[in-house]
C-alpha cells in the first residue's frame, strides 16, 4: 500500500498576526499533484485540522476544497481529529462521505471501524487503517471502563479494540494516532496535552503495526523506521526556523515500511536575527532575511530609538521585536552608570523608547524634546535668580 502521510494542518491558524490562507492553500496544490504523480493508495491525515474548535467559514470553504481535489486524484482520504478539533464538528457526515472515499475518524464509535483501502484501480485491498482520533484521557477511560486515565492506557485499549477488527488476510496494517510518543521533540508551537502528569506514551504502544502515521508535533521525526510524525506542512511558530517542512511518502509491506520524505513549499521563510541594530542593517550576509518573517534580538548596550521602523526599512516582514543586552558581567548597571555620558536630551529620548517598548522620538519629536528642555533651563536659571538662591548658575558654567 502507497500512502501519504501528514498531519497538523491547523487550518485557520495565524502566524504572529499574518493569516497563513495562502500557505495552506500551495500546499495543498502540492499535496494534489503528489497524490496524482505518485498515484497513492491513501493520503492519511493524522489530526489537528483546524486549529480551532470554531473554524471561520473560509477555513471551512479551504478544507472542502482541498478533500475534494484529494478524492479526485483516486486516493481515498483517512483523517482523523486531533486536540485542536471538534471531534463532533468534524465527524459529521462522516458516514455519508464514506461512499466518496472520505474516511473521517473522530468519534469513539470510529475506533472499531478500520478503514479498508482498495489498490488504486482494483478492488484488490492494499491495507487496512486504524484511525485512531486524538483521545482525551479523562473522557475516554470513562468510555472505555478504565481506571487509569492517561494517554498511554486509553491508547492501548484504542488499539487493542480496533486491532481486533482488523481481518487477518496478509495485507499491511497502518496506525494513525496523535499523541505525543516517547523520543520525540518539542517545538513552542504545539498545545500541551501532558497536563496532568499524564506523559508520554511509549512506540511500544504501536510496534505492532507495519506502519504508524503520527500527529501532534510540528517538525518531522523519525521515531523508528515504522512510527514517524510527519510534523505540520506550513511553519507556526519561530521555534520551527530549522524545520523543513514536507509529507512522507510510504510504501507498506507485511512486516515494512520504506519512507521518502517530501519537501513542501515554502511560502515565506523564517529567520532569527539576534545583534546590535547598526550591524544587523549592515550586514551583507543577512539578505536572505529581507524576504523572510524574521524575528529580532537586538544586543544593544542603550535600546536604539525607533527601532522597529529601522528594522523594517530593511527587513520589512519583520514580525518580533526582543531587547537583550549585550552585558556579560552578572552586576546590574548602577544609576550613575546609566546616566553616564547622557544629556537631558538624552534623557527624554531613553525614557520616551521604554514607555513606548523600545520606539523611541522621531526627528519631530526629538527637536520639541530639545526645545522643551531649553525651555526648562531656561526657567530654571530665572527661578534661582529671582527667588535668591546662594550659588549663581552662570558661575556654575
Amino acid at each position: 500500500m502507497r500512502i501519504l502521510h501528514t498531519s497538523d494542518w491547523h487550518l485557520g491558524r495565524s502566524f504572529h498576526g499574518e493569516g497563513l490562507g495562502e500557505a495552506h492553500s500551495a500546499y495543498f496544490d502540492h499535496l494534489v499533484d503528489l497524490a496524482r504523480d505518485e498515484q497513492v493508495d491513501a493520503v492519511l491525515v493524522a489530526g489537528d485540522v483546524y486549529d480551532r474548535a470554531l473554524p471561520n467559514p473560509r477555513t471551512v470553504e479551504l478544507l472542502d476544497d482541498a478533500l475534494w481535489r484529494l478524492l479526485d486524484t483516486g486516493a481515498r482520504v483517512v483523517v482523523t481529529s486531533g486536540n485542536h478539533d471538534s471531534a463532533s464538528r468534524l465527524n459529521f457526515g462522516s458516514r455519508i462521505m464514506e461512499h466518496a472515499g472520505l474516511h473521517i475518524r473522530a468519534a469513539y464509535e470510529g475506533i472499531t471501524r478500520p478503514v479498508a483501502v482498495p489498490r488504486r484501480g482494483s478492488d484488490e485491498i492494499a491495507g487496512h487503517v486504524v484511525a485512531l482520533p486524538y483521545l482525551e484521557p479523562s473522557v475516554a477511560a470513562g468510555v472505555f471502563g478504565l481506571d487509569e486515565g492517561t494517554h498511554r492506557a486509553v491508547l492501548s485499549e484504542a488499539v487493542a479494540r480496533s486491532r481486533a477488527q482488523v481481518p487477518d488476510n496478509g495485507a499491511p496494517v497502518v496506525a494513525m494516532a496523535h499523541a505525543y510518543f516517547a523520543g520525540a521533540t518539542t517545538s513552542d508551537s504545539e498545545r500541551d496535552i501532558s497536563v496532568g502528569g499524564l506523559g508520554q506514551v511509549p512506540t511500544s504502544v504501536v510496534s505492532g503495526f507495519d506502519y504508524a502515521a503520527l500527529g501532534h508535533l510540528h517538525g518531522p521525526q523519525t521515531l523508528e523506521e515504522h512510527v514517524r510524525y510527519s510534523g505540520s506542512p506550513v511553519a507556526m511558530s519561530f521555534s520551527e526556523a530549522g524545520h523543513t517542512k514536507g509529507t512522507w511518502l510510504i510504501d507498506v509491506t507485511r512486516g515494512a515500511a520504506r519512507g521518502e520524505f517530501i519537501e513542501a513549499p515554502v511560502h515565506r521563510p523564517l529567520a532569527t536575527l539576534v545583534g546590535e541594530l547598526d550591524d544587523l542593517l549592515a550586514e551583507p550576509a543577512l539578505a536572505h532575511a529581507e524576504a523572510a518573517w524574521c524575528q529580532v534580538t537586538l544586543t544593544d548596550e542603550i535600546r536604539p530609538a525607533a527601532a522597529m521602523d529601522r528594522l523594517r526599512a530593511r527587513f520589512p516582514h519583520t514580525l518580533r521585536l526582543s531587547f537583550e543586552s549585550a552585558r556579560k558581567d552578572d552586576a546590574p548597571l548602577t544609576y550613575a552608570e546609566r546616566l553616564a555620558g547622557r544629556d537631558d536630551v538624552e534623557l527624554c529620548c531613553d525614557f520616551l523608547a521604554h514607555v513606548r517598548g523600545g520606539r523611541g522620538p522621531n526627528a519631530t519629536e526629538r527637536t520639541a524634546l530639545g526645545h522643551a528642555v531649553a525651555a526648562a533651563n531656561r526657567h530654571d536659571a530665572e527661578t534661582m535668580r529671582d527667588d535668591g538662591s546662594m550659588f549663581d548658575l552662570e558661575a556654575l558654567r
